[in-house]
């Protein structure tokens, strides 16, 4: 079987950033009409790159920084989110979510590309913010009519999904090809992230 190199993985990840450069900011989903409750609420995360990138993201920091923020920042992001969806419930308006969705991708992907590590309190305080964040916009999306509670354990459950994939891919990477190709991943997603935020300009 061909091993994968970092200039391989690196020109994937420019494939799909220009490819993204195609795709709206918003993480809307028409299939989450039709399938009502805790799969319109599980299925939001994945068909949104926004959210889906910052969740790899969140998984793939993690594991460079190891424990103990392995878990705790996977942990802190689902609980921030729900916050985030309560928020919406409870009437509050947050200004600037999608460029706070932007920022967070850019954010997390230049924090995996210089292997930044920075004390658990201030992780945790970081992602947190940026759970908020998309925690609220996942509430404000909830289709009408449709359970808070299915919808919001849905996407909860997806996200914690999405986390361990960060975690499961950033350990095979280093087993495998080192820190560099984690390194390029995050470089990728924060081009993304700046996709976003230009096409928010």
């Amino acid at each position: 079987m061909q091993i994968l190199t970092s200039k391989k993985i690196a020109r994937f990840v420019i494939l799909i950033c220009l490819m993204s450069a195609t795709l709206p900011a918003l993480a809307h989903v028409d299939a989450s009409h039709v399938v009502s409750g805790f799969g319109s609420g599980f299925l939001h995360p994945l068909m949104g790159l926004d959210h889906l990138l910052a969740m790899l993201a969140v998984g793939i920091w993690a594991a460079q920084n190891q424990r103990p923020a392995l878990w705790l920042l996977s942990v802190v992001f689902p609980v921030m989110m729900a916050c985030g969806a309560i928020l919406v419930v409870d009437g509050f308006h947050l200004p600037g979510v999608e460029v706070g969705i932007a920022l967070s991708i850019s954010v997390l992907g230049l924090l995996i590309a210089f292997a930044i590590n920075i004390p658990v309190i201030a992780s945790c305080a970081l992602v947190g913010i940026f759970a908020l964040i998309h925690g609220y916009a996942h509430g404000v999306e909830l289709p009408t009519g449709e359970s808070g509670v299915l919808y919001g354990a849905g996407f909860m459950l997806a996200t914690a999904l999405i986390h361990l994939l960060g975690l499961a891919g950033s350990f095979w990477a280093n087993t495998q090809m080192a820190s560099r190709a984690t390194r390029v991943a995050g470089a990728g997603i924060a081009a993304i992230g700046m996709v976003f935020l230009s096409s928010l300009g």
